[in-house]
């Protein structure tokens, strides 16, 4: 086998397994409201979260994909070594914010590591600025997107349904927050397994098996077996879970009942599918933490615990430049054993 088509098949084994990754680090996405509003149990609702993320994979498109493939760093400075080390510093963030219970963005992880090892390599000129304002914006602006929805479905439920009893609500609620965790879980695949979607396809250009026509285009006969492998990884890491991250989003935000559930989903998947068909790569994590908290605030702001809100946050800003750190440092090494790289 030819070097460079092994290091191509290294490069898009690595790319899955951060697809994997992505979907077991973000499971508490999908599953947080309906596990801990007892609509479904833990086992039941990875599956019903899992199936939705492949299920995507037919329905959302692949813009968010395009602009990551071709949109934030220019294509003519990425090689397969850029890919496979920014892959590596987003794998590394995951992994500890995992093991910390941080529920950061996957999303934002890989951009950086892409930035930071391209950055390394060829210096800050690659980085394409339009395509990163709107990604930085909407660090800002997803959460709160999320949070106003999400008050403002709470606030009109309490509204039109003040004259009827609780259980009932609760009854109603608990068959409804399926359908709003199968839309979220929608939203969710659909926006994160285009962005390996992307990386998977700056790794074919790299090795010349797609053109910047191609890249920016329809991926030639590449197109379905990239986006059906990369809703496979993500799903399959949905099912296996993240469950410390899913005690943290499920719990120790605010307490949630159905209906919040249920309005923190919907809020959720409103925003995750309309940034998704613009093309706009958002954080899941950080729509579904912002829509939690709305949930919360309705009830009164100290029902949110805003000192986990606070860590988190802080966690959010610093994932970016700690995944782009980690794959400028490993780009660094390759570079020293392969000066070519």
């Amino acid at each position: 086998m030819k070097p460079d088509l092994l290091l191509l098949i290294i490069t898009i084994i690595v790319a899955l397994i951060f697809d994997f990754l992505n979907g077991f680090h973000d499971a508490a996405n999908s599953i947080a409201t309906v596990v801990s509003t007892r609509v479904l149990s833990p086992k039941l609702a990875v599956v019903w979260a899992a199936f939705f993320n492949f299920v995507a994979a037919f329905v959302l498109g692949t813009a968010v994909a395009k602009t990551i493939g071709s949109g934030m760093i220019h294509i003519e400075d990425v090689t397969q070594y850029v890919v496979i080390t920014g892959l590596l510093g987003a794998i590394v963030w995951d992994l500890l914010t995992w093991w910390w219970g941080l529920p950061t963005s996957s999303s934002h992880a890989l951009i950086g590591g892409l930035a930071g090892a391209a950055v390394m390599r060829s210096g800050w000129h690659v980085i394409i600025a339009a395509g990163w304002y709107k990604t930085l914006i909407f660090i800002v602006v997803a959460p709160i997107m999320g949070l106003v929805l999400a008050f403002s479905f709470m606030v009109a439920i309490f509204w039109l349904l003040r004259d009827k009893p609780p259980q009932k609500i609760d009854v109603w609620f608990r068959k409804l927050q399926l359908l709003s965790a199968a839309a979220y879980s929608l939203g969710h695949g659909g926006n994160d397994a285009q962005k390996t979607m992307g990386i998977v396809a700056s790794a074919l250009y790299g090795a010349h098996f797609l053109t910047s026509a191609e890249l920016s285009g329809n991926w030639g006969k590449f197109h379905w077996p990239i986006i059906l492998a990369a809703h496979t990884a993500i799903a399959l890491g949905t099912y296996f879970g993240g469950w410390r991250i899913v005690h943290t989003m499920g719990s120790r935000i605010t307490k949630l009942k159905p209906v919040g559930g249920f309005c923190a989903e919907a809020a959720g998947a409103i925003t995750l599918f309309s940034t998704a068909l613009a093309g706009i790569p958002v954080s899941t994590t950080h729509t579904i933490t912002g829509a939690i908290v709305g949930v919360g605030a309705t009830h009164r702001l100290s029902a949110v615990r805003w000192g986990v809100a606070r860590r988190i946050v802080w966690a959010w800003v610093v994932t970016i430049p700690a995944s782009a750190a980690v794959a400028a440092a490993a780009f660094w090494l390759v570079r020293m054993i392969h000066p070519g790289a």
